[in-house]
């Protein structure tokens, strides 16, 4: 476990201070400064901690997910949304091509949302509501966020 808390720090301090624009930059960086970690491991610490993917200048930057980020962050979620459609049972939301997994992982951090959870493609996402009766009110705040 220790080993965990000194990555995540380090993690912490790369991306707080540096410009990282890929888990294969992020990779390259932890491993210069020593610390040998999988894709995956590295995947489960970035949502573990919080850190989202945003659009910087022509490419994209992990920063991390903060309150005081917060608005910010659903301007820049709201943009990458495309469309938000349901039936009695799913919601489908379209988003810009490679920001499905972004966009997700932002609905699955949204407090009091009845969203049980996300599966994200490339540009899709399936919600999964936590019942079917909360489907017009999930869909109403993805609609609120799409116009910030």
């Amino acid at each position: 476990m220790p080993n965990k808390i000194l990555r995540q720090a380090k993690i912490k301090e790369i991306v707080s201070t540096q410009v990282v624009s890929s888990q294969e930059d992020l990779l390259e960086k932890l491993r210069a400064e020593g610390f040998e970690v999988t894709q995956a491991t590295l995947s489960r610490d970035l949502h573990e901690m919080n850190i989202i993917r945003i659009p910087h200048g022509d490419g994209y930057k992990y920063i991390l997910h903060q309150a005081e980020n917060s608005q910010a962050i659903a301007q820049i979620i709201g943009m990458e949304i495309v469309n938000v459609l349901h039936n009695e049972h799913m919601i489908v939301v379209k988003t810009m091509p490679g920001r499905a997994q972004g966009v997700a992982v932002y609905f699955d951090r949204l407090s009091d949302s009845h969203i049980l959870g996300t599966v994200a493609g490339d540009d899709t996402i399936f919600v999964v509501p936590d019942t079917v009766k909360n489907i017009p009110q999930i869909v109403e705040r993805i609609r609120e966020i799409m116009v910030r």
